[in-house]
């Protein structure tokens, strides 16, 4: 029997922000903000950037990282198509990763926004398929809760 080359993995992050669900989902929809959050930051070379935001548009994200243990910086890729968006409630995108030239994962993603008093309940559902050599569920999850804490400093301007 063959080990298996696919490891499934579903995770849930909940956020709240002290921000009307409009600003929460702006920090999701519009380019300029979701770059600043999502693709820039220390550590991280933007090379380039790209969004569609609408049902079946797109976003690109071509990105150098330094890895651990490695010599250089490491040539990364994410790719997603937004599959259904409800303005300031809901957003489900597709999106693979690669690191290197290697496909790593391939995952269906989950934004909901609810109203919590003056702010706003983020629910995140990642369900993702995590190839050999790839990051794996504990790894992606730290990486979007970083991402949420630097989404909080987007919706705070």
């Amino acid at each position: 029997m063959s080990a298996r080359t696919v490891n499934h993995s579903t995770f849930v992050i909940e956020r709240t922000y002290p921000a009307a669900p409009e600003r929460v989902f702006a920090a999701l929809a519009d380019p300029a903000r979701k770059r600043r959050w999502f693709a820039e930051g220390e550590g991280f070379g933007v090379d380039a950037f790209e969004m569609d935001f609408r049902v079946g548009g797109f976003e690109r994200s071509r990105f150098k990282v330094k890895i651990p243990n490695t010599a250089g910086e490491t040539p990364c890729a994410n790719d997603s198509l937004y599959l259904d968006i409800v303005p300031n409630q809901r957003i489900v995108l597709a999106y693979t990763m690669t690191v290197g030239g290697k496909r790593i994962s391939a995952s269906q993603a989950t934004f909901e926004l609810l109203s919590a008093g003056n702010g706003t309940q983020l629910i995140f559902t990642e369900q993702a398929a995590f190839f050999e050599g790839g990051d794996g569920p504990q790894m992606r999850e730290a990486g979007w809760r970083q991402l949420f804490d630097q989404m909080a400093r987007e919706v705070g301007r």
